[in-house]
């Protein structure tokens, strides 16, 4: 089997340069390990009329291309529908109709995270389910057997965080990210998977259900944010930080890319020239602070 990379945004709106450093080392760890990489939109829930169109082409602008037919997350329900039966037949699964903040008040178990399930609605009875059922729709949870999984992390090493049971379909019918991702990267062969280091706590839970649904972890690397000069993380709101905003402010592509290569570690130029110089071992673990635009027209 091929094995792959791959970058999966949300066309929820333009990529900022933050979405874009963490693109471009999705590309060159996959190309540096001859892995092909792939592009999955992940539109299940979040999607903008047009945003799609605009990441291809700011993702192709600064050099990240992808081998094969991009593919959408709204295309696969049978696949996580699939899944979701293979848990419950297993009986691996419960129905839940606790509103959030039914869940935010509850009390939790000691140390748990913020927003973990309480297990409400875990050991219903029948009478209690037919009743419940009659007042609103249910999602889907996961019935963890585990607190806690641990997956190995190429940038932060072991890492152990915290399993609860999670939905997997919400109740307005719509796949949950932590079920869909799982399912997309095994079914489309992605053993390694690079993204942002704020995703890295649930990763745990994914790992956890790759185990129960027999399949393979992939590799995981968690890369860094870029944020403002606040130490907050990068977004929208802090002006000039899309291709099209930065190029009317006075700074073309070609030097976007250069400065995100420059963060890197890595020479200015095509990200296939600066593949000669990647070495994943490098890879910065800091956040990287971005500045803006300076001394421009």
């Amino acid at each position: 089997m091929t094995l792959a990379g791959r970058f999966a945004p949300s066309p929820s709106g333009e990529l900022h340069v933050g979405n874009l450093r963490t693109a471009m080392l999705a590309w060159l760890f996959a190309r540096s390990t001859g892995r092909t990489f792939l592009l999955r939109v992940e539109d299940l829930d979040r999607a903008r009329a047009g945003a799609e169109a605009v990441q291809l082409r700011d993702l192709a602008a600064i050099g990240v291309d992808w081998d094969g037919a991009v593919v959408r997350q709204t295309d696969r329900g049978t696949l996580y529908e699939e899944a979701i039966g293979r848990l419950q037949s297993a009986g691996l699964t419960y129905e839940c109709f606790c509103t959030r903040r039914e869940i935010q008040e509850a009390p939790s178990a000691p140390h748990a995270p913020q927003g973990a399930y309480p297990g409400t609605c875990r050991n219903l009875d029948a009478a209690e389910l037919e009743y419940k059922r009659s007042t609103r729709p249910a999602a889907i949870r996961l019935r963890a057997s585990v607190s806690e999984y641990t997956v190995r992390d190429a940038l932060h090493g072991s890492y152990t965080g915290a399993v609860d049971d999670f939905v997997l379909r919400r109740n307005d019918g719509v796949t949950a990210y932590n079920l869909a991702v799982v399912v997309d990267d095994a079914e489309q062969g992605i053993d390694q998977v690079v993204r942002g280091d704020d995703l890295l706590p649930s990763t745990p839970r994914q790992a956890y259900l790759a185990s129960l649904l027999n399949i393979p972890v992939p590799e995981y690397a968690h890369v860094p944010l870029v944020v403002n000069s606040d130490g907050v993380r990068l977004a929208k709101r802090d002006g000039a930080v899309t291709l099209a905003d930065l190029d009317a402010a006075g700074m073309p592509v070609g030097e976007v890319r250069d400065r995100l290569l420059a963060s890197l570690g890595l020479p200015p130029g095509t990200l296939d020239q600066a593949l000669a110089a990647f070495n994943p071992a490098g890879v910065p673990t800091a956040a990287w602070v971005w500045e803006g635009v300076v001394n421009k027209r």
